[in-house]
């Protein structure tokens, strides 16, 4: 893999504390953690995509990621003028709670990181390095770690970022009153004295000492991997500029939503809102003076933004839909890069139900009609997902096979063997299982003889959302399953959420993705006692090794490998979920742009303070 770059460090750095929900266009990411309904690409029957040969015929030509660059190829000097002109792709106005603590959706997450930074950086492999404003250094035999601010770092006011601002963003995640979504995560959680000041049985977090202006010490009940993967907050916040505001009422503050502060290299001078946002540069940046007189953000309709590049209106696209790269690949004046995306789709089945009384998941495989392994696996191979990758997006989405992707290319195990694509096998499975067609209707009964039918959920949205699904429905019904949409219909998005949410009995089996963060560890989507384990599955071993790969036992690297390898083995075996489909993103750049990239891991030559436009 690459390097990681700054600006999408800024959005997976959020992936992995906040599971919000979004429904994605063809290009952008996710989330923030997002659900999607893998709702782009080219049009197409599910008829025409079920043929490898005719599906890439029939959608012109296939593309790899990584046959892109990562980096502009203009080398350029920068001329240390100009405004560069940014497009943010979005079909909605961005909400306007620019503060990290306190934002919720992607759209602010994109303007966020175009004036604020995360004090913290990662190398490649997603670990926490000490390249950003804030250093720091674990002590695993005291459980502690020493979190050191550097020098010199201020805020767009002018003064200057110390080490009580980085405290600041945990004592307001953590009060009672806060109004965000964050503050569940290990790097929370984990501190001596947080649930007690978060339950408000406290006045303040007794395991954060403030040795001076730069220094603090953080106390941990353990130390996990996680929180060296992800797990410490990165963002300091200005205790200063919320003075006198109470916290629950911040989100909504003049100081968030009307002049926000950040550290970044270009800071705010105008907001429109919900529509744009106008920059300029910062010439107390810490790491060094911008090469650019300033920023101009505004939001674009998907439908326009190919227009927007080809005329000039946009010099670079936030979230550009992956779906149309094909039409507008040969565009004049812009170049594409790629990188492979941290996200997955996949398919759900209903196993169980969440108990919201105790807070945990309670796993029925018995009463689900999904609950035969040997069910789930005929489904899977049924389904021709490196077709569909090439069908529905060019290549640029291809066939998944573990739930531990290859974004994190050090943890996913390749050699895992996964169903592939085989209808007479998937026949001849439920065959050996006992579903037949007793009544010569063309549909299989269950073992016992009932009728199985079964219910297939998937949001709307997008040319590619209503014939994927019919692809799917259609693959299950070769192999002799009665499957139609919930509802006869696609299911909007917040409704199906809703359902997921609370276990219709109308879902059987249901259409989703994620997005996954800068930590490998999966508890957050499978964990027993965890909301968004949809699926609603757990066992004993899946839990342990789940546990086990975030003990201090695991802070071996090659030990919590071996751990994950085995989860991504035994999600195979099990089949709560069937992953479907990896996919990449693509980001179009004016060519006057330099020192611009999307690399994975930490590289100053692409930080935004050094983009620039040449002559």
């Amino acid at each position: 893999m690459g390097k990681y770059s700054w600006s999408k460090l800024m959005f997976f750095m959020m992936l992995v504390l906040v599971l919000a929900l979004a429904a994605c266009g063809g290009g952008s990411s996710e989330e923030e953690t997002s659900e999607d309904s893998g709702d782009s690409g080219s049009e197409g029957s599910s008829e025409e995509s079920k043929d490898e040969g005719e599906a890439e015929g029939e959608s012109g030509e296939v593309y790899n990621y990584e046959d892109f660059n990562q980096v502009v190829s203009n080398d350029g000097e920068a001329t240390g003028e100009g405004t560069l002109k940014v497009g943010l792709t979005s079909d909605t106005p961005f909400e306007g709670t620019l503060n990290w603590n306190l934002y919720q959706g992607n759209p602010d997450a994109e303007v966020l990181g175009l004036f604020d930074e995360p004090l913290l950086t990662m190398d490649e492999d997603f670990q926490f390095t000490n390249d950003g404003a804030l250093n720091f250094e674990v002590n695993e035999d005291d459980k502690t770690v020493t979190f050191t601010m550097e020098e010199g770092v201020k805020w767009h006011d002018g003064e200057p970022v110390t080490i009580d601002d980085y405290v600041y963003s945990y004592e307001v995640i953590g009060h009672p009153d806060y109004p965000g979504i964050r503050g569940a995560t290990d790097g929370f959680t984990l501190i001596e004295g947080y649930d007690e000041y978060k339950a408000g049985d406290a006045d303040s977090i007794s395991g954060i000492e403030v040795i001076d202006d730069q220094t603090a010490v953080f106390t941990y009940k353990e130390i996990a991997p996680s929180l060296t993967a992800g797990g410490f907050w990165y963002y300091a916040m200005p205790e200063h500029h919320y003075e006198g505001v109470e916290i629950a009422d911040m989100a909504e503050a003049p100081q968030t939503r009307e002049n926000p502060l950040g550290i970044g290299p270009y800071k705010v001078d105008s907001i429109t809102p919900g529509e744009s946002i106008v920059m300029s540069k910062f010439e107390d940046y810490w790491r060094g003076e911008p090469n650019l007189e300033g920023l101009e953000l505004s939001v674009v309709s998907p439908s326009s933004i190919a227009n927007a590049l080809e005329t000039g209106e946009v010099d670079y696209a936030i979230n550009f839909p992956t779906d149309q790269y094909p039409d507008v690949a040969e565009m004049d004046g812009v170049e594409w890069l790629a990188n492979i995306d941290g996200a997955y789709t996949y398919i759900g089945f209903k196993l169980g139900e969440w108990n919201e009384e105790e807070g945990k998941v309670d796993y029925k495989p018995e009463e689900s009609k999904v609950g035969d392994k040997e069910l789930r696996r005929a489904m899977w191979h049924a389904m021709d997902n490196e077709a569909v990758g090439k069908r529905f997006y060019n290549g640029l989405r291809w066939e998944a096979t573990t739930l531990i992707t290859p974004y994190h290319a050090e943890w996913h195990d390749d050699s895992i063997e996964t169903p592939e694509y085989d209808p007479e096998k998937a026949k001849q499975i439920l065959d050996d299982a006992g579903y037949e067609d007793t009544d010569d209707d063309g549909f299989r009964e269950t073992p016992e003889g009932e009728p199985l039918e079964l219910n297939f959920a998937s949001m709307s949205g997008g040319d590619t959302a209503e014939p994927l699904a019919n692809y799917y429905i259609q693959s299950w019904k070769d192999i002799g399953l009665n499957v139609s949409l919930t509802n006869d219909r696609l299911i909007e998005f917040n409704t199906f959420y809703d359902m997921l949410e609370n276990d219709d009995p109308e879902v059987d089996i249901y259409q989703g993705a994620w997005g996954v963060g800068s930590d490998v560890d999966p508890y957050g989507l499978y964990g027993p006692d965890v909301a968004f384990n949809y699926p609603r599955y757990e066992t004993e071993e899946s839990t342990k090794l789940m546990e086990d790969g975030n003990s201090p036992d695991a802070l071996d690297v090659e030990k919590r490998k071996e751990i994950y390898n085995e989860w991504q083995a035994l999600m195979v075996e099990e089949m709560p979920v069937v992953p479907t489909l990896y996919r990449a993103y693509v980001v179009p750049v004016n060519e006057r742009v330099t020192n611009f990239g999307i690399e994975l891991g930490y590289d100053e030559e692409t930080l935004p303070y050094k983009w620039g436009v040449t002559e």
